[in-house]
């Protein structure tokens, strides 16, 4: 990785909840208000932005954990604002902490984790995986 990314470092992603965010279970909308696993997507987003200037071209980033504690609603229609902050920064690793709001309400917290390796050996590890 390049130098520079350090804890503190942020990215921010702002998104309108659509009916296809809505949680659905074999074709049926439970809940006209965005899904956990939407608002995961907007997490990993955003943590991966934080990284995305901070990578060789050789690198790539690869997500390998990711936790979510979903709080409040957001309505279709809404927006919501996805904060990821680099909390810990090593070599080959990046841990987030991300927030998510509907306005000034906290909807959701959590963390996610990108690890780091040169492509010829992502490669090597997708080839032997398929």
């Amino acid at each position: 990785m390049r130098s520079g990314l350090e804890p503190g470092s942020q990215s921010e992603i702002t998104f309108t909840v659509t009916a296809d965010m809505c949680p659905a279970f074999d074709g049926e909308i439970v809940h006209q208000v965005c899904s956990t696993w939407s608002i995961v997507h907007y997490m990993e987003l955003a943590g991966r932005k934080v990284l995305l200037p901070y990578l060789e071209a050789h690198e790539e980033g690869v997500g390998s954990h990711v936790s979510c504690d979903h709080l409040g609603p957001a309505p279709v229609d809404t927006s919501v604002r996805v904060i990821a902050t680099a909390a810990r920064v090593s070599e080959r690793e990046l841990v987030c902490d991300c927030v998510a709001f509907r306005g000034e309400k906290l909807i959701a917290s959590g963390k996610t984790v990108q690890r780091v390796f040169p492509r010829t050996v992502l490669e090597r590890i997708l080839r032997k995986g398929s």
